[in-house]
């Protein structure tokens, strides 16, 4: 593999892991429910797009942390995660 295609890997997977430390941290800190009963709730409910949007914002710290250090790769990773979000969103939007 290619440098460029590893540090852009690890920037997705610092995204991925961001996001979904974004999500547990806003279910814990404003869901009186347990992490399990708030997704199966965000799943019969239709809120579960917002959710991941909302966890998402934590991939902003990553990728102007990421920026700030001149790691412009992992910083693509970053963006390539956020927009895997993205697409998940559509997709629990209208499916």
């Amino acid at each position: 593999m290619k440098p460029q295609g590893k540090e852009i890997l690890i920037g997705l997977l610092i995204g991925l892991a961001a996001n979904i430390a974004g999500i547990y941290l806003y279910i814990y800190f404003f869901s009186k429910a347990s992490i399990e009963a708030t997704l199966q709730a965000a799943l019969e409910n239709d809120f579960l797009g917002s959710l991941i949007a909302l966890g998402a914002i934590l991939n902003f710290l990553a990728f102007f942390v990421f920026i700030r250090k001149h790691q412009y790769y992992r910083a693509r990773g970053v963006v390539l995660a956020t927009v895997i979000a993205a697409l998940i969103i559509l997709v629990s939007k209208f499916y």
